[in-house]
Parts: structure tokens; sequence; C-alpha cells
């Protein structure tokens, strides 16, 4: 499925992760735009959101707050980890269990 993404979808989703696995907090657009080095409006992030919660990725817990990862999200960035390089078979086998929820 991060496949189908484009690359803008997946800069912002992986934002997103990084940023909330860091922080426990929503992400906003206005966070991204500042921060990630992106050269896009608040506006076209938020539409880029839009479609990443359309897709079952994200979440906003309230209407004003930011945007979470789902665990449907979660899921596929840990999938895409442990698809990166040559993880040890104990070091893949402690994140599967970490993830489990």
């Amino acid at each position: 499925m991060i496949t189908e993404l484009n690359d803008r979808s997946r800069t912002i989703f992986r934002f997103i992760v990084d940023t909330y696995l860091a922080t426990g907090e929503p992400v906003g657009s206005r966070t991204i735009s500042k921060v990630a080095g992106l050269s896009l409006s608040p506006a076209s992030i938020r539409n880029t959101m839009a479609d990443l919660e359309q897709s079952g990725l994200l979440y906003a817990p309230h209407t004003s707050a930011g945007r979470l990862p789902t665990e449907q999200g979660i899921r596929l960035y840990i999938d895409g980890l442990m698809q990166l390089g040559n993880l040890a078979q104990d070091d893949r086998r402690r994140i599967e269990a970490a993830c489990i929820v």
C-alpha cells in the first residue's frame, strides 16, 4: 500500500509517524510546512493529509487537531521498516513483539 502512495504522500506520512512516535502528539499541517522542509503550503499538506485519512492511515482526534497515525498506518510504517536493510531475526522478532497491540 505504501508503494501506492506518491512521493508527497509518503513524505508527509513518514513525517507524521516519526513526529508522533517522538512526541505522542497530533501533527498539524503548519508544523509539517515549517519543519519538514517541504515547499508546500499548509493547505496543500492538509489536502494530502485528508487523502491519507481517507486511506485509513491517519485520523484526527477532533476537528481542529492535527493528525495521528491509525493502527493500520503504524503497521504499514513498521512493515516498511522491516523491509529495509538486513535486520537480524532476533531484532525482527523484538520489533514485531513490541508492535503487537
